[in-house]
């Protein structure tokens, strides 16, 4: 029996989840490792045949994690090559990318073209780009700034990176908030109201990665949300809507590789934000958008003129790529609702979608608000009807009947999810009203707690902004499973509780749903 060639390695899967970047692990003493000269973290092909990826290189020692004779891939990087385990690969040295030199002109505070964003973003979305390269991206954008043309040359080529949906109808209808509020979880509201419509609203919405819960993680509390797009596609035309993961469709790759470098370096640039939410909802198939910017003194924009830089923005460059959008900003002071984390926050959901007694009115209403406005994206809806006949759905229950047909269509959640077991009420330490209360401290009480990984983990708040209270009176409760997380929160609580209480309640906003 004829002997494999030495150039080539077994394939092993090493169940590592290594977040949105290939990465391969090679054995010291491998043959190849010493006669080729690689070293760890560059980068590398991996190919055979017509199956071809690039990955980041890591060096090991322990055979039992990868033998001498073979290659191990990520989770990631094993499912990009498609390849069963034990085939035989080859490897080389990956050619650094030449946009490289873009990057480096635009950290020297120089304006791009078309072309050169272009071969960025593939080079990006073909991971090309070691984690310090997207990084040097990530910060020239940021620091350099991107005037409007660049911020719609980066979008396209955005939009260009990967798959684009067509549904073959002339009105296709999404809305989006910005984040940065905990518990704003609207489009749960928004998208069986739409949907009892007739519009199509295929929405496709992310987990949360810094936040106590995105609309996914949310809507996973009721049913299942990681489709595959065959399935979704099936979903969306039978019940014109969905609340689905959008991590399984390859739209607009390169902003998912993007932004796993933004979220750990804290960097949230206007023109990346703006050119990841727009290349995303144009991928998608979206022809008309709305934009939620909350507004607010501990929520991303935190004045009325940063807010319209942002809204004129957003309008432009959808403008520029065929995408209809109009931006609404709102009141973004507080929480919405009464809940933060998966669990707390759907409660919320149900009850406004029942129309019960207790449900948060702020949800509601501003929910009822975003509706009406993309349902007067129909152009036989007179401006000014939409929240009329978006009131009337919710009132009448077609929106609660709505949420249930598409909580079957995308599978009913087999497991029972409920608050955290363990329990602490923070109380106001004097008397008067809840003139403040920091977006931020709260979102991180209640990541603290264990959302979004514990579904049951949050915040459930008892006061809201204006609320009088009396001294010792709760504030909020917080949730968790496990006793470790339990004591963070306290413990951060107790260091900032969130909420400021003063003699006056606040003043009224001036930027309510403008």
């Amino acid at each position: 029996m004829a002997r494999r060639p030495r150039e080539t390695l077994r394939l092993r899967r090493v169940a590592i989840d290594t977040y949105r970047e290939n990465v391969a692990y090679l054995h010291r003493d491998c043959h190849l490792y010493k006669a080729e000269g690689f070293q760890a973290l560059n980068k590398i092909e991996v190919r055979c045949g017509r199956h071809l990826i690039l990955a980041v290189l890591n060096v090991v020692d322990d055979e039992r994690l990868v033998a001498p004779d073979e290659l191990g891939l990520s989770e990631q990087a094993f499912a990009d090559l498609g390849l069963a385990e034990g085939a035989r690969v080859a490897i080389n040295h990956a050619p650094p990318p030449q946009s490289m030199e873009y990057v480096r002109e635009k950290l020297r505070g120089a304006r791009l073209a078309q072309a050169q964003y272009d071969e960025i973003v593939r080079d990006i979305a073909a991971n090309r780009y070691s984690k310090t390269e997207i990084a040097a991206f990530v910060v020239a954008v940021s620091e350099a700034g991107l005037d409007r043309e660049e911020v719609f040359y980066l979008t396209r080529a955005m939009v260009r990176s990967g798959e684009q949906l067509d549904w073959r109808e002339p009105l296709v209808v999404d809305k989006h908030c910005i984040g940065g509020i905990p518990g704003n979880r609207t489009s749960m509201v928004v998208v069986p109201i739409v949907a009892a419509f007739g519009l199509l609203c295929p929405k496709t919405s992310s987990r949360a990665i810094t936040s106590p819960a995105g609309t996914a993680d949310t809507m996973e509390v009721l049913a299942q949300v990681d489709l595959p797009m065959e399935r979704l596609d099936r979903i969306v035309r039978a019940e014109r809507g969905c609340l689905a993961w959008g991590g399984t469709a390859r739209l607009a790759p390169a902003d998912d590789v993007l932004i796993s470098v933004e979220r750990p370096l804290a960097i949230d640039s206007p023109a990346q934000m703006v050119a990841s939410i727009l290349s995303k909802k144009k991928a998608a198939g979206s022809t008309h958008l709305l934009i939620d910017i909350p507004c607010g003194p501990s929520a991303k924009v935190r004045s009325m003129e940063e807010a319209m830089r942002l809204r004129k923005l957003f309008e432009y460059v959808g403008d520029r790529i065929g995408l209809v959008t109009e931006v609404v900003i709102s009141d973004g002071r507080q929480p919405v609702g009464f809940g933060i984390g998966p669990v707390l926050e759907c409660q919320d959901v149900l009850k406004v979608l029942e129309n019960a007694a207790d449900a948060p009115r702020d949800l509601r209403e501003k929910s009822l608000q975003l509706a009406g406005r993309v349902i007067e994206f129909d152009p036989d809806v007179r401006g000014g009807r939409g929240y009329a006949i978006a009131r009337d759905i919710l009132d009448s229950g077609r929106a609660l009947a709505k949420m249930e047909a598409i909580i079957e269509a995308q599978g009913r959640q087999t497991r029972t999810f409920a608050p955290g077991r363990l329990t602490a009420e923070i109380t106001a330490p004097r008397s008067g009203y809840v003139a403040a209360i920091d977006n931020l401290a709260m979102a991180r009480i209640a990541r603290l707690a264990g959302a979004p990984m514990d579904k049951g983990a949050g915040v459930r708040l008892f006061k809201k902004l204006g609320d009088p209270v009396e001294r010792g009176e709760p504030l909020y409760r917080i949730h968790a499973e496990f006793r470790s997380d339990f004591a963070f929160a306290r413990e951060l609580a107790a260091r900032n509780s969130g909420y400021a209480i003063a003699d006056e309640p606040p003043p009224l906003p001036q930027w309510d749903l403008a």
